[in-house]
This record gives structure tokens, sequence and C-alpha cells, in this order.
């Protein structure tokens, strides 16, 4: 297995598995349950991204408007800085900015567990 080389633009290269698919659900649903926020999914992997996407906006769209602080220290949980999302701005210039931090959660999620995976298998 070779590290994998993920991007904005390439998240769903990698969502076609569904292994990784309930793994990546899994650390999203992980990291916001930390503090509270709960995140469902459906089980339909066909449609995994989007489903995921827009349940992201709306808890970001609440979690902005009432507790921003709460929305700062899952990011901050997820590892989301304030250059990755205006990176990630510039790569989806029809998203607004809570449907690029949502991406962003997903992307780097997945991503952890890329790395994760890689990690194992070369151990």
């Amino acid at each position: 297995m070779n590290l994998p080389n993920i991007t904005h633009t390439n998240v769903d290269v990698f969502l076609n598995r569904e292994d990784i698919i309930l793994d990546t659900i899994a650390q999203i649903m992980k990291d916001f349950g930390l503090f509270g926020v709960e995140i469902r999914f459906s089980g339909h992997v066909d449609d995994a991204y989007h489903e995921l996407h827009q349940q992201l906006v709306e808890q970001i769209d609440t979690l902005l408007i009432n507790k921003s602080d709460l929305l700062l220290s899952i990011l901050y949980q997820v590892d989301i800085t304030d250059r990755d999302i205006s990176r990630t701005q510039a790569d989806f210039p029809r998203y607004n900015q809570v449907e690029v931090i949502a991406h962003q959660i997903i992307f780097r999620d997945l991503k952890k567990v890329l790395f994760r995976r890689y990690f194992s298998a070369k151990g």
C-alpha cells in the first residue's frame, strides 16, 4: 500500500470502498461526539459524502450562530486551521464558508483514516 495522495479535489476517489467510508464516518462521529454533537448516518454508502456534507453544513451553521466557541473546539480537534479553510475555499469557489468547513472536516477525517491504514499496514 502506498502513502495516499489525497487532495481536496479527489476525495471521492478514496470514498469508493465501504470500509473506508464507514471508518471515516465513525471518525467524524467520534470527533463531534467528544463535544456532545451528534452526527447520524443512514447507512447508504452510495451517497455518504453528500449525506454527511449536508448534515455537517446544518450542524456547523447552527454552531456558528449559537456556539461558535464549540465549533472552534471541534475544528481544533479535527485539526483544521484557517489556512486549511482558505485553501479549500480556493479549490471550491462555489461553496460558501460553511460548506467549505464541512468539506474540510470530511477531507481531514478521511485523511486520518487513510494514514492510519497506511501506517498499520507498514507495521
